[in-house]
């Protein structure tokens, strides 16, 4: 009797402004999975949380069908631990959520797997909150002495909302970049010039997070790494981006794609390898496992390496910064995928084995 295939359950779509993202992104890792390992079984979630799995999907794995460039979310409305745990039994299943933003890279969907007992892609809980929280994670970041630009913290609610224009423009100057806390793929950014901008931006953030970071603005090159692993990460060669827009926006990501990405970036040896260095030592610091991408600002002639954010569910098409990173550094995109499941099953396994007797 054969040993059944590796069941790979991809979760996407998601409750977040992050959702159409995750539909693209899902579409190509389902693409490049090996079917000669993997009997995937795509899974989406509806911005109502409604779980769906999407039978057309695998009704063309199984025919050899084209898949479309984004996952629909329809299919046949599924129960998650039912779904989860189904032929758990005949085949060991792994749980790949690629899940942008709130709901799913916060430590969310983590937590629920982690009850479920099921080996899954990435970072765990305390990681994944920490990361998607750019205000904790600055707090992390200082704490780990990793250097970072200067920035501000506004909670609604907690905060006095009279003051917080003055005070990020006499700590920060102008102009100002504002974002809201949770929440990625640079959605609801903005730069700032004035005191009128500063207001709106700060209303505008409300709207997806009750934290706001607002950051001093960085005259510097914007470099990201890729990192792989668990308890000894690898970095991969360092990537520059060049923005086709005032900054690297979400039209500059999905729309227009004006951006251009250098692989490797331009840099000396000595600051190439020290920013792998920074960034493998800023993945522990933040409790990371599996993947994530670290990004920094360099300003060449200053501060030198400056932390931007790290994402632990990066955007991961074939022309992602993530993937590219990593072929440039000799992992292909289908071996990619099966050093991620591979990791996968190591820290399940390491966290399965702790005792839970006193």
């Amino acid at each position: 009797m054969s040993t059944p295939l590796l069941r790979l359950v991809v979760l996407y779509g998601g409750a977040s402004a992050e959702h159409d993202v995750s539909r693209v992104t899902a579409a190509h890792v389902i693409a490049a999975a090996d079917p000669a390992k993997y009997s995937v079984v795509p899974i989406g979630i509806g911005k109502d949380g409604t779980w769906v799995r999407n039978d057309k999907v695998i009704a063309a794995l199984s025919d050899g069908t084209p898949l479309p460039s984004e996952l629909e979310i329809a299919g046949t409305i599924v129960a998650p631990l039912a779904e989860l745990r189904a032929h758990s039994e005949a085949a060991l299943t792994v749980v790949l959520p690629l899940l942008h933003g709130p709901h799913g890279e916060d430590g969310t969907i983590q937590g629920m797997l982690e009850l479920f007992g099921l080996p899954y892609v990435g970072t765990g809980v305390l990681g994944s909150a920490v990361c998607m929280d750019k205000a904790m994670a600055k707090v992390v970041a200082a704490q780990a002495g990793i250097p970072q630009c200067r920035w501000v913290e506004f909670r609604d609610g907690v905060d006095d909302s009279k003051t917080i224009t003055f005070r990020a423009i006499e700590e920060l100057g102008l102009p100002v970049f504002v974002k809201p806390a949770n929440m990625g793929s640079s959605v609801g950014i903005t730069k700032a010039h004035d005191a009128a901008e500063l207001d709106a931006a700060i209303n505008l953030a409300l709207r997806y997070d009750d934290v706001v970071v607002i950051e001093e603005m960085v005259t510097g090159r914007e470099i990201e790494v890729a990192v792989l692993g668990n308890t000894l990460p690898e970095a991969s060669v360092p990537g520059e981006i060049v923005p086709g827009s005032e900054f690297y926006d979400y039209e500059d990501k999905y729309v227009t794609g004006a951006a251009e990405l250098v692989i490797p970036a331009p840099l000396p040896g000595a600051d190439a390898a020290q920013v792998r260095e920074l960034a493998a030592q800023v993945f522990g610091a933040m409790r990371c496992t599996g993947l994530a991408r670290v990004d920094f600002f360099f300003e060449e002639n200053g501060r030198g390496w400056l932390l931007n954010e790290v994402n632990t569910i990066p955007g991961f098409t074939p022309g992602s910064m993530y993937p590219k990173l990593w072929e440039a550094t000799g992992v292909p995109y289908a071996d990619l995928i099966d050093r991620l499941v591979t990791l996968a099953l190591e820290s399940h396994q390491r966290r399965s084995g702790f005792s839970t007797e006193h």
